[in-house]
């Protein structure tokens, strides 16, 4: 398979037409045609349904479409990475993480590159740990922001100067939110929002242990992944979130609140990035200053 016919099979699949496909590429139809029987018989699968008025993909075109997806922005991002590997650093650096108010430190970084380079430009991506570590085993990613539960000794990493504190998010008006501090038995019976990543039952789970092996006998009513949504849920009478502490806005106009765990729970926050992975220039840059500011690990 050649990346060229990887792209138009990927155009195909955007458009959804031979026609379409081919005037974005500005190709022949007959061309594109040609190129697609042609890797449909390399493959031996057929890729495509043809419709009356629009192709669609069959399983087998699915599975395509994501490994291209993929082979396509890495060759992508090699090359752009090569581009910028002058004297002059240039180029883009890939950064995932979960909410957290320590992305405020990934933050003053780059503000301190871009005033000496501003050819640099950064791309976050937000998602769980789970997403966050796929990407970047598959370098996708030069760098993620994970949270103390996760196993990261596969990993370089370096500690940020910061914990985040797990606690209740809940409405004003729960008869919670006359306490200052939320205590396990305040938890029995009541409806949790739990995030996915946080409970997943582990060696090194912190935030588990916290639950003296009760976390089963609560009540979980719903699970996240990312706190945006959960806070619809606890607006909405739901239940109570257990999250990390300055996600949600509880400010003097939200109806939402805050309490901490008691006794206290933090989550250390790190930087990682693969050990065997080569980087840009740019990202190199990232890791010296990361490096400067916090130290080594």
């Amino acid at each position: 398979m050649e990346i060229r016919v990887l792209k138009y099979f990927l155009a195909v699949a955007r458009e959804g037409s031979i026609t379409a496909a081919a005037n974005a590429l500005h190709l022949t139809q007959p061309t594109l045609t040609r190129q697609m029987q042609d890797l449909e018989y390399e493959l031996k699968q057929k890729l495509f349904v043809r419709g009356k008025y629009k192709i669609t993909l069959t399983d087998e075109g699915m599975l395509l479409k994501d490994r291209a997806e993929e082979i396509v922005e890495m060759v992508n991002k090699t090359k752009r990475d090569i581009i910028s590997s002058g004297v002059d650093v240039r180029g883009e650096v890939y950064i995932g993480g979960g909410e957290t108010d320590a992305m405020r430190y990934v933050a003053d970084v780059i503000k301190e590159i871009r005033s000496t380079h501003p050819n640099i430009t950064f791309h976050l991506y937000s998602g769980n740990a789970e997403d966050v570590m796929e990407k970047l085993d598959k370098k996708f990613l030069d760098f993620g922001l994970l949270v103390q539960h996760t196993d990261i000794s596969k990993y370089n990493s370096i500690a940020l100067p910061v914990t985040d504190v797990w606690g209740v998010l809940m409405r004003k008006d729960s008869p919670l939110a006359q306490y200052k501090t939320i205590r396990l038995e305040n938890l029995k019976g009541l409806p949790l929002i739990n995030s996915r990543q946080a409970i997943k039952k582990s060696s090194n789970n912190e935030f588990l242990k916290w639950f003296h092996g009760q976390f089963d006998n609560l009540k979980t009513v719903a699970t996240y992944n990312l706190i945006y949504n959960a806070a619809i849920m606890v607006k909405s009478g739901i239940g109570y979130a257990i999250t990390l502490d300055k996600l949600a806005d509880t400010s003097d106009k939200s109806p939402l609140c805050f309490r901490p765990l008691e006794p206290k729970s933090e989550a250390k926050l790190n930087i990682v990035w693969n050990k065997s992975s080569l980087r840009s220039s740019a990202a190199n840059l990232f890791l010296e200053k990361l490096q400067e500011k916090f130290g080594h690990q």
